[in-house]
């Protein structure tokens, strides 16, 4: 049956939603590249909670999602800004989801790695002795959840560095006493404004070369980096400088297939939020990848990436929205209700173009369930047949 969506003028264009979905299943495990999805979290669709309040979460779903993700071989990337840390997740609620997490993974036998961050430090400006402490508590907490640490960028680093040199030792502090090699976090603005600046300088030229000195200082302790700038050119630049061993892993939500297939010099390893939609599908690209063709591989992530860019549009930090939304759709929770009350941040226009995309690539295990839910949201928004 026809649906009639909303596009960005107020005007409604029929679409005839896809009766198949695509046939992807859990295959053998990826092998030439390493994968996270960052995931998100399930709200609680029954508490009596307000923006503000802390966050209410579903463990039950939330977990079972990464359960399906580790079902198709990938990693999952815990606690990270798809876990809406910082947007309507506080550090207590990231404690507990990385402790959760971890003894699921554990029994699943899934990879996971973890955000270590300063979200603990609200009370106004911070010392730099204050932010060192603050990764410290939440470094041990991932550690002894048994998770790899990935080391975030931090707000109130960003606030309170006076420049590269404060960086320089707050990171080189923190990567002596990791227990294991960490994977570092370079978030751009474009997903966060308050870390505009990162590395102690607005130009990214001089915030790379500080970026570099922190991963030459300690080689041995930096599993690899996850770069989210949006920058292509850029990442290919970073990976060819990196120390041999230090993976480069794409946060690249708008260029994702070109860089994880490489060219003749390297390629980059993946941790995206876009691969919470996207997992059986990506999982399958990386396992055709896998046989060394990239052709195939390409053929079929590079039609995901209008979706992609559509979900990550400016304001980027609200791609959560869309992400959620998909995975009601496909059933893989009850409600479109987010932490932080943040299902609001997306326009109706803006959800049903995602839903056409994600619908026209056959994302959807259940398409006739992702279109009655589409229906449903329509009608809510007073939109007749």
């Amino acid at each position: 049956m026809t649906l009639h969506l909303p596009d960005a003028h107020g005007a409604l264009r029929a679409y005839e939603p896809r009766t198949e979905p695509l046939a992807l299943t859990p295959g053998a495990p990826l092998t030439s590249r390493t994968v996270f999805s960052a995931a998100h979290v399930v709200a609680d669709p029954y508490a009596d909670t307000t923006p503000d309040s802390p966050a209410a979460v579903d463990w039950d779903a939330t977990l079972a999602f990464r359960r399906h993700l580790w079902a198709h071989g990938l990693g999952v990337a815990e606690a990270m800004d798809t876990a809406q840390r910082g947007m309507g997740l506080d550090w207590a609620g990231a404690a507990e989801l990385i402790r959760r997490s971890a003894a699921e993974a554990k029994a699943a036998g899934g990879r996971i790695a973890c955000g270590v961050g300063t979200d603990q430090l609200t009370g106004g400006p911070a010392t730099v002795a204050e932010v060192r402490a603050a990764y410290e508590e939440q470094l041990a907490v991932v550690e002894e959840s048994g998770a790899q640490a990935i080391l975030m960028a931090s707000r109130a680093l960003a606030a309170t560095a006076q420049g590269p040199e404060d960086y320089l030792e707050v990171y080189g502090h923190l990567l002596r006493q990791a227990a294991e090699p960490v994977i570092l976090h370079w978030l751009g603005p474009m997903f966060d404004p308050a870390l505009e600046g990162y590395w102690g300088s607005s130009g990214l030229d001089a915030a790379t070369d500080t970026f570099l000195d922190v991963i030459a200082a300690h080689p041995d302790k930096v599993d690899g980096i996850k770069v989210s700038l949006l920058d292509a050119r850029r990442e290919v630049d970073l990976r060819r400088r990196l120390p041999k061993g230090v993976r480069c892993y794409t946060g690249d939500d708008f260029h994702y297939p070109e860089l994880i297939a490489g060219d003749e010099q390297g390629f980059s390893h993946a941790l995206l939020g876009i691969f919470d939609p996207l997992g059986p599908l990506a999982a399958e690209a990386v396992r055709v990848l896998d046989t060394g063709d990239t052709d195939g591989f390409r053929a079929l992530l590079d039609p995901t990436v209008e979706l992609s860019r559509h979900l990550f549009q400016a304001p980027t930090r609200f791609y959560k929205t869309g992400v959620v939304f998909l995975a009601w759709l496909a059933g893989h929770q009850s409600h479109f209700t987010m932490v932080g009350g943040l299902q609001s941040a997306r326009s109706l226009p803006h959800l049903a173009r995602a839903y056409e995309l994600a619908d026209g690539l056959g994302l959807f295990p259940d398409p006739k369930l992702a279109e009655d839910r589409m229906r449903t949201l329509l009608r809510l928004y007073g939109v007749t047949p």
